[in-house]
């Protein structure tokens, strides 16, 4: 379980649900190359009566095939459309004016469809907002928590864009998706354990991209992870964590020295500087030079939980008509 909630953030989500009444359609902004893990369902409940364009970013970093599987996935759910995007193509641009007055449905020819975007820290808003005004508006960076307050721009094509600064929830208690949100940069990185992080991302892309994973980093082998079977029997405090890299069954311990030790993390004495590999593979994930990855699919959302059914209010009510006899 990860939390982080700087302040700004809650204030942030007062606004944005005092503001919704007012709006006709939502734009979330998601990252494509993991579009549930960025899915803030703090959001999702705030806007579950609104038509939700879900418009995933960074088309150009994530897998087309996954792509793919992702929109289709959006789109079969009720009142929302997807369209993968890269937020400097202006091609891609282009659709969303349309696409939002489309889905405003009735309002009248003379008033601009208002349209709020929303994410989480770092999947591209301030870029996209950027990109449809033609023009530098929203600032932006390579870090979260860039944009602070609402800002509403007026565009071509009848719409009224409300900015809004990126919101996370307060805890993520998905432990997969905290560590992939944590990957990508969407979690400041100091708010994590770094080595922790690239640890998990390395077997996850171990996993599911072995041949450009190997291929980058000139990785003789990647090696297999066995869980501990006496870790079962350890007593700690708090929910048990699940093991990630029994999950991948690849040991990204082993990985990441092995990376170190190529790029400048080979100490005095034979030492391995975990640190320095975390690093590089992050950064160069970050950026793209590992490739087009997509670190989840549809079949990786997690199940609902099956509420428990309770057996008091029955029997109670038993107890009760037995009683009234």
């Amino acid at each position: 379980m990860l939390g982080w909630y700087p302040g700004h953030m809650h204030k942030a989500r007062r606004q944005i649900k005092d503001a919704l009444p007012e709006i006709d359609v939502v734009i979330e902004v998601l990252d494509a190359r993991l579009p549930y893990s960025s899915t803030n369902p703090v959001l999702s409940e705030l806007t579950r009566h609104k038509p939700v364009l879900k418009l995933l970013s960074r088309a150009d970093l994530a897998d087309p095939a996954r792509t793919r599987e992702w929109v289709e996935y959006f789109d079969a759910l009720p009142n929302t459309r997807a369209l993968a995007i890269t937020t400097l193509e202006a091609r891609d641009l282009k659709q969303i004016p349309r696409l939002c007055r489309e889905m405003a449905g009735h309002i009248r020819v003379d008033r601009d469809a208002r349209v709020m975007v929303m994410g989480i820290p770092n999947v591209g808003k301030s870029t996209l907002i950027n990109g449809l005004a033609g023009r530098k508006i929203a600032k932006t960076g390579n870090e979260p928590a860039v944009t602070k307050r609402q800002q509403k721009i007026r565009i071509d094509g009848g719409i009224a864009l409300i900015d809004t600064p990126g919101v996370m929830w307060p805890k993520i208690e998905d432990q997969a998706s905290a560590y992939r949100l944590a990957g990508s940069g969407a979690i400041r990185d100091t708010a994590i354990d770094y080595t922790d992080v690239a640890v998990i991302v390395a077997a996850e892309l171990a996993k599911r991209y072995p041949t450009e994973l190997t291929a980058r980093y000139k990785l003789k082998s990647l090696p297999a992870y066995s869980a501990n079977p006496d870790a079962e029997r350890v007593e700690s405090d708090g929910p048990r964590k699940v093991d990630l890299m029994a999950l991948s069954g690849f040991n990204g311990v082993a990985i990441l020295e092995e990376i170190a030790s190529k790029r400048g993390g080979l100490r005095a004495g034979g030492i391995i500087d975990l640190h320095r590999g975390a690093e590089v593979l992050l950064h160069e994930l970050r950026d793209g030079k590992l490739g087009r990855l997509t670190l989840e699919t549809p079949a990786d959302i997690p199940a609902e939980p099956v509420p428990e059914a309770s057996g008091e209010t029955e029997d109670g009510a038993e107890t009760r008509e037995q009683e009234s006899e």
